[in-house]
């Protein structure tokens, strides 16, 4: 080690071990810039709505719980004094005091007693202390207290020689004390004197109270002193060295009778009522200035501290105290155990002890510097994983008996034997002769072994955050791994964790616990673990368990929860301890707690720790949340304030609304959200939020109600706060507007039915007279059609009669050249030539022609008959279609047989035939049944 480090250590130890170590309660630090305005806080009070109203060098400040709003003190001077009482605020400054309102728009508004009284006040007379007592509010000055009736209005006037140091209301009657004369009271409205001993008289008296039935008054200066029967006896106590010789500026005497005195150079001091000191708190110990002007009491026993330099607000009855002296350099804590009746916190700075039960500061433990990951105590053996190895922490000395690489963890796993996690594998310890000594790393595993559990003799489960979950079995010496698994079951994830709880294997990530399941070897989700974590919250899946109580702990970013054996079942229970998420917490993954004694546990952080309580862990106070503030505007035009006091009606143009509302919760340890609904608008609740404000843009006309509720840890407000608003039409939807649309529409619609039925009816009138051209033109076309299909037909009877004609001619000529033959041949032979001639007759009654000119004639007069007869009876002849023609003559046998140059039996013949051929009935008449054809 360097001499720099070697030095740096050495100053640590000599401040620490010089310094007291105090668990002080949690401060909410306010400075000017928190509150927009000047440094210096005189007096501090609390209105009826529990709001905090701050007496600044610039005037009245006012915190509802979120928020900060200064109201300039109306001369622009330094106002000194406040007080709040029913629905008023009072206030005093120079040259002037009187009290303020709220008007209907939530801003407080001035009214001056001086001016409304005509009350002469002295020169440079300023107001420095305001007292209510019977329906009197009192005003102090240096020279003057004047005495307000608040029935009556009345001013009554009292006047003293020397300066007035204080005001103090004691048990209904009012003292104080007048300087270089003594203290007084006031009766009816009258000084009198109640002791002008010399320790009265020549001392500045703080403040005056009561103690065992005795008047116990403080100095500046000399510490306490009784008052009883005109003597006076100073009242000594173990915390005198703290009072005397230092300048008190301000007391309060708290509700659980213990002692608030504000110093001018060292900060606060708190008594226990005996006079033992409870705690100091200065700058060094987390106060915002060491100079307190005034002390103040609220009704959740907060202390209230009027600062030379800033506000502060001190938790006095939280179940929770913070150490985090800026003197000590702890560093941050990453593991802390309570062994041998010493508390010690293992950081990145090194190792610190300090006894259970002690006020000193924690001492550094040397050769331990450097990064300290967890502590465990082994076979009644402290043991301190370290990045430097392992070392044994024995009478807060320490001595490393590990070489290896850094260690993170161990697990005792067989008598006398320990595994450890390093960063390169596991190794084991062995205790031989009652000496813990390194034997050996473990072969076949060399990944960083953060979480180590013991499954049984020879498996052990390694959790590495980016490779996963391993499965190892070990050999029965622990010298080699002879098996090594994944756990498929489980996503690898940053930040998970895995321990043995009351026998059980508890892996967990973001996504729940998990248990391991010997029987299968798998891991399944626990329902009932898995609700420790929230994944909306989550931080880390670090399982921190006690092993004192069996509880089990998990961290997230605004509550610790912790599940405990139930008290009446087998059934663990869940608890809750919520925590705003701006308090300093411990390295993700690091988590630690440990029982200090009963109920009281430590928590490390990252500067520090924090004690809770648990027993002094009560549900919040009722509380209400307040709507104080609502802008409406046009955009980006100015806005104006609403009336809080009544339903608003808004212009169309002002549709831009701002809320602005708070819990007054003054808890540092507690964090406020908020839920709205705004109806009308909204189907349901938001999500809760830290913002105090919401702004709704372009709301449309109609009516809504805004309605809010707080939530401080797990508790909503008693009230839901709301407000009812209305939005106006605009111009172009009012009545008239929309009377005026509906004339323009009827109008239009009776404009729209005239012109429709003109257009109608000119529409109709031209289709009508289209469809007239139409038809004509139809007409006109399907009579040229019939002209053409009459010529055609007459061209076809035409062509058929010239071929008949020409049939006709060529028979004409032919049966003249048989004729003229026959006559030839009768001429030139005679007898000889008859056989010849005969011949030639016959030759010619050959009537295939004359068949054919009469088949196309009759095609001509009984179109396609031939066809369908054909058709319907196929096997009928040439012949016997023939004579189905001449049937269809209505021929009778003797006609048709000349035509077919046969007898008529024949022709009977060929009838019967035809009958058969077409298979009609026997009583069937042929003729008929071509006729029908």
């Amino acid at each position: 080690m360097g001499r720099i480090s070697i030095l740096f250590f050495i100053v640590i130890y000599f401040i620490q071990g010089n310094l007291l170590s105090q668990e002080l309660p949690p401060i909410n630090v306010f400075y000017a810039l928190d509150y927009g305005a000047e440094n210096q806080n005189w007096e501090i009070s609390q209105a009826d709505n529990n709001f905090i109203y701050v007496a600044n060098n610039k005037g009245l400040l006012e915190y509802n719980g979120s928020s900060w709003q200064l109201y300039v003190t109306p001369n622009e001077t330094i106002m000194r004094s406040v007080k709040a009482y029913e629905n008023k605020v009072y206030t005093g400054f120079y040259m002037g005091f009187g009290f303020w309102e709220k008007n209907d728009f939530g801003v407080l508004e001035f009214t001056s007693i001086v001016k409304d009284k005509n009350i002469q006040m002295i020169e440079d007379e300023q107001i420095w202390s305001i007292v209510e007592i019977d329906g009197w509010m009192l005003f102090k000055s240096l020279q003057r207290i004047y005495m307000y009736n608040l029935t009556s209005k009345s001013i009554k006037i009292i006047h003293t020689e020397n300066e007035i140091n204080s005001l103090s209301k004691v048990d209904d009657v009012i003292y104080f004390h007048e300087d270089k004369k003594g203290l007084y009271k006031i009766e009816k409205g009258v000084p009198k004197l109640v002791s002008n001993h010399p320790i009265v008289k020549n001392n500045f008296i703080v403040d005056v109270f009561k103690k065992d039935n005795k008047l116990l008054f403080l100095t500046q200066e000399k510490g306490f002193f009784y008052l009883k029967d005109g003597k006076v006896e100073q009242w000594e106590t173990s915390s005198d060295n703290l009072l005397i010789g230092k300048t008190v500026y301000s007391f309060k005497l708290l509700k659980d009778k213990s002692f608030a005195i504000g110093t001018i150079s060292n900060g606060l001091i708190n008594l226990k009522n005996n006079g033992e000191l409870n705690y100091q708190i200065n700058q060094g110990s987390g106060l915002s200035n060491n100079t307190v002007l005034s002390v103040f009491e609220d009704r959740e026993n907060n202390i209230w501290l009027g600062l030379d330099n800033g506000i502060d607000c001190i938790n006095n009855t939280s179940p929770f105290k913070i150490y985090n002296k800026k003197s000590d350099f702890l560093g941050t804590i990453y593991a802390s155990i309570v062994y041998d009746n010493n508390i010690y916190l293992g950081t990145n700075q090194g190792l610190f002890h300090r006894e259970v039960n002690s006020n000193e500061s924690f001492k550094f433990i040397e050769d331990t510097q450097g990064q300290v990951w967890s502590l465990k105590e082994i076979d009644n053996t402290l043991f301190c994983a370290h990045d430097s190895g392992t070392f044994i922490i024995k009478n807060n000395k320490a001595k490393n008996i590990s070489n290896s690489q850094g260690t993170w963890d161990m697990i005792k796993t067989a008598n006398n034997t320990i595994i450890q996690g390093c960063y390169d594998g596991l190794y084991v310890l062995k205790k031989e002769n009652s000496v813990w000594t390194l034997r050996q790393k473990i072969k076949g595993f060399n990944n960083s072994s953060k979480y180590i559990v013991q499954v049984d003799e020879n498996r052990i489960f390694v959790n590495h955050a980016y490779k996963g979950l391993y499965k190892l079995t070990l050999d029965k010496d622990f010298k080699e791994v002879v098996n090594l698994e994944v756990e498929k079951t489980l996503s690898k994830g940053i930040r998970s964790s895995i321990v043995k709880y009351q026998d059980k294997i508890l892996y967990a990530n973001k996504n729940g616990v998990y248990r391991y399941l010997d029987n299968v070897n798998s891991f399944v989700i626990d329902s009932l673990y898995s609700k420790l974590f929230s994944k909306d919250s989550y931080i880390a899946g670090e399982l921190v368990q006690n092993t004192s109580n069996n509880k089990l702990w998990v961290f997230s970013k605004d509550h610790i929860k912790y599940l405990s054996p139930g008290k009446l079942s087998n059934k663990p229970e869940i608890n809750k301890i919520s925590i705003s998420e701006t308090i300093s917490k411990a390295a993700p993954g690091y988590e630690n707690i440990i029982q200090i004694n009963n109920e009281v546990y430590l928590i490390g952080t990252s500067d520090g720790y924090i004690q809770v309580d648990l027993k002094m862990l009560e549900d919040t106070l009722g509380f209400n949340v307040h709507i104080n503030k609502i802008n409406s505007f046009v955009t980006d035009e100015s806005s104006k304030l609403l009336n809080l006091s009544k339903e608003v009606v808004l212009n169309s143009k002002n549709n831009n609304i701002e809320f602005f509302y708070s819990v007054p919760n003054y808890n540092k340890m507690l964090s406020t959200k908020y839920q709205y609904h705004l109806e009308g608008f909204n189907k349901g609740w938001s999500i809760p939020s830290e913002s105090n404000s919401i702004l709704f843009k372009n709301l449309s006309y109609g009516s809504y109600t805004l309605k809010v509720k707080g939530i401080i840890g797990d508790r909503l407000s008693n009230n839901e706060a709301s407000f009812s608003f209305k939005i106006e039409r605009p111009w172009y939807l009012s009545n008239t507007s929309l009377t005026f649309y509906a004339f323009l529409f009827l109008l239009a619609f009776y404009l729209v039915h005239i012109l429709s039925k003109r257009h109608y009816k000119i529409q109709r009138e031209e289709l009508l007279d289209k469809a007239k051209k139409e038809s004509e033109l139809k007409e006109l076309e399907s009579s040229q059609q019939i002209i053409k299909l009459n010529n055609d037909k007459l061209r076809s009877d035409i062509d058929s009669k010239n071929r008949e004609l020409a049939t006709s001619t060529m028979n004409s000529i032919k049966k003249n050249d048989f004729l003229n033959t026959i006559k030839t041949e009768l001429i030139n032979g005679g007898e000889k030539n008859i056989s010849k001639v005969v011949q030639i007759i016959d030759k010619n009654l050959n009537n295939t022609d004359d068949w054919k000119m009469f088949q196309e004639a009759f095609n001509n007069a009984d179109k396609n008959f031939l066809k369908k007869v054909k058709d319907k009876h196929p096997s009928l002849t040439p012949n016997d279609l023939r004579l189905c023609a001449y049937l269809r003559l209505n021929l009778s046998s003797k006609e048709i047989a000349p035509l077919l140059n046969i007898s008529p039996r024949s022709v009977e013949v060929k009838r019967y035939r035809l009958r058969k051929k077409m298979e009609l009935p026997h009583d069937s008449n042929l003729t008929n049944y071509i006729l029908e054809i």
